[in-house]
């Protein structure tokens, strides 16, 4: 007997590929661009590649600003802007749009719509798995064009005002969908909140090293996000003078353009003497950066569906010092980090200065963050979750096609 999930499908268990499975193709549908990196793209990248272990094909459907001025007049922080892999699938340019006080880049051509027609059509998928499924214009023609089973999952957290506009417009094609996820909790309610209906939650997973040791770590701390304002950078940067006065470390601010990082040190007036910005580095360069680190420090001050930069420590046996905000501290436990009132600079100084200086407790905080890691939000066991997902779907619509 399978359990029924919150969304009113039988929830179906994990398990690893069938003889259905061997012949699923999911299309992987991002409304952003591939060109800048941020926490839907990495979870689908992620995505894909567990999938692909099991050996599910995937094709994720995202934008792409490829090198040009074109792209530098549209997007001033730096990107990846080289040809994306075999199996991503670019159907446009991006636009910066100020939503969720973030900065996305999101894909509003027109002809990104046709173009996605054309893949449902061609591509002859089996399952359409759509990101932030209310997102215009690529998420939103998938639900259109789609003629298969449908998956969407839901990641931001917040009032997420704009949402009016598409509950009205094009919000009745989520009747099309056909098994609905949030990230969290939080992403659970927000989603909610505009269109009321059961949500199984299936977190953000996260690639666990094979090994990670939580001692002889560098006297480093890690920065890891945009620079975005709700991302809290500037806290950190307010907090920087006295941390670095008190425990000599060396800041990593790793994924903000550095250009606009100058900016902001320059107002806050803090110098660059023990700040490195290294910008956005490849997957491997980041894990040696948060598996060699101290601690990691997450100061967003709110709006965080889930702690995506959290876990990624936590694989890595590195600890963290977070803002108490309830997308973060679902996932932060008092024996993986320290939590602190968001934006309180000094509260801030105080928590990182006490954790760098205290080597046995970060030890032991760190090894408890692996394990929780491991236990909790390893993309093997969430591949499989969503495997299961897509073979009962495959198999319904299957039976249906055969009565």
């Amino acid at each position: 007997m399978q359990a029924v999930s919150q969304c009113g499908c039988q929830r179906p268990r994990p398990t690893g590929a069938t003889h259905i499975l061997a012949h699923v193709k999911v299309g992987i549908v991002v409304p952003f661009s591939w060109s800048y990196w941020g926490g839907v793209n990495e979870h689908a990248y992620h995505q894909a590649r567990a999938l692909e272990k099991l050996g599910i094909e995937t094709q994720t459907i995202i934008g792409h600003d490829p090198p040009g001025l074109q792209t530098r007049l549209l997007h001033p922080r730096a990107g990846r802007h080289d040809r994306p892999p075999a199996d991503v699938i670019p159907i446009g340019r991006s636009v910066i749009v100020p939503a969720n006080a973030s900065l996305p880049n999101i894909v509003l051509s027109p002809s990104a719509i046709f173009r996605i027609r054309k893949l449902m059509l061609e591509e002859r998928f089996d399952v359409i798995h759509v990101h932030e499924p209310m997102t215009p214009a690529t998420s939103v023609a998938a639900l259109v064009w789609a003629r298969c089973p449908i998956v969407a999952t839901h990641h931001a957290a917040g009032e997420l005002g704009w949402l009016r506009y598409g509950q009205h417009f094009w919000g009745n094609l989520l009747q099309r969908v056909d098994y609905r996820i949030a990230v969290s909790e939080q992403a659970r309610l927000s989603a909610a909140r505009w269109f009321p209906a059961h949500y199984d939650i299936v977190p953000n997973g996260v690639q666990i090293p094979e090994t990670a040791d939580a001692t002889g770590r560098a006297n480093r701390i890690v920065f890891i996000g945009r620079h975005d304002p709700r991302k809290g950078l500037e806290v950190l940067l307010r907090a920087w003078p006295e941390i670095h006065r008190r425990t000599g470390a060396r800041l990593r601010i790793i994924g903000a353009d550095p250009l606009a990082v100058g900016l902001l040190m320059a107002r806050t007036h803090v110098h660059e003497e023990s700040i490195d910005v290294l910008g956005f580095i490849d997957e491997d360069e980041l894990t040696r950066e948060v598996e060699t680190a101290q601690l990691l420090v997450a100061p967003s001050l709110g709006q965080e569906s889930f702690g995506m930069v959290l876990t990624r420590a936590f694989a890595c046996a590195t600890p963290v010092v977070a803002s108490d905000i309830p997308g973060y501290a679902a996932v932060l436990t008092p024996e993986t980090g320290v939590l602190v009132p968001p934006g309180d600079v000094a509260a801030l100084v105080e928590a990182v200065s006490a954790l760098s200086a205290d080597e046995p407790r970060r030890r032991a905080l760190g090894e408890a963050a692996r394990r929780l890691a491991i236990e909790r939000y390893s993309w093997d066991d969430i591949g499989r979750r969503l495997a299961a997902i897509y073979e009962n779907l495959v198999a319904q619509a299957r039976a249906g096609r055969a009565a």
